[in-house]
């Protein structure tokens, strides 16, 4: 995706251009509240530099809204308050060719108040080390504001929002909380895992397409 944002823009301002982003994401995994900030000169109005940008973008990237940022301090990633993540997973038996693209298929019965609970030990400062890998330095702590389950008719969504997240964090916790759903895990489980700070103790990461970027907070 950055590539060919990058490429785009580089034909319209005829500018070698940089993106910074807010965040990385596994390939596979969505993103429709992604942030990017770019250095450019552009002598008309942003209206149509997003036009003739979204004219030049692939079918499956698109540019949604630009403003002009006049802090020139600000960075999509390091300026960032927290982001907010979602997890769907298609609970029926049969699978859906409409939903495979952008949620796990999981047929079988899951017990939702069972995956809130072991949901809600991951809320607040902790070292998420048994969840993923930094993606810089090496802390492993990160802060969790919010985390747990909704149904929505034959769907599950997971919605969670942190200051920061590891490299697999979202899909690790997703595939641990399943196995909770499942009855493989039970619900204390999460909160041991959790204090182990031993990757070996979780469950293997959910599949990337039913994870999504849905916001970043400044």
């Amino acid at each position: 995706m950055q590539g060919a944002l990058e490429q785009a823009l580089q034909r319209l301002t005829g500018q070698t251009v940089r993106i910074r982003y807010a965040g990385r994401t596994d390939a596979g995994v969505h993103a429709e509240g992604q942030v990017i900030a770019a250095d450019v000169v552009w002598r008309h109005a942003l209206a149509d530099l997003e036009r003739a940008w979204n004219v030049l973008l692939p079918p499956d990237v698109a540019v949604r809204a630009l403003t002009e940022y006049a802090d020139p301090r600000f960075h999509p990633r390091f300026s960032a308050r927290s982001r907010v993540y979602r997890y769907t997973v298609w609970t029926a038996p049969w699978r859906s060719p409409l939903h495979r693209r952008y949620a796990h298929h999981e047929p079988r019965p899951m017990d939702l108040e069972r995956m809130n609970q072991a949901a809600a030990a991951l809320i607040g400062s902790h070292d998420f080390a048994s969840f993923g890998q930094p993606t810089q330095g090496e802390s492993t702590v990160r802060e969790v504001l919010r985390a747990g389950w909704q149904a929505q008719e034959r769907l599950l969504v997971f919605e969670i929002e942190a200051n920061a997240f590891l490299r697999r964090m979202v899909r690790t916790v997703v595939g641990t909380l399943l196995e909770v759903g499942v009855g493989r895990r039970s619900v204390e489980n999460v909160s041991q895992t959790l204090a182990a700070q031993d990757r070996a103790q979780a469950a293997a990461p959910a599949p990337a397409c039913g994870l999504c970027l849905v916001e970043v907070k400044y």
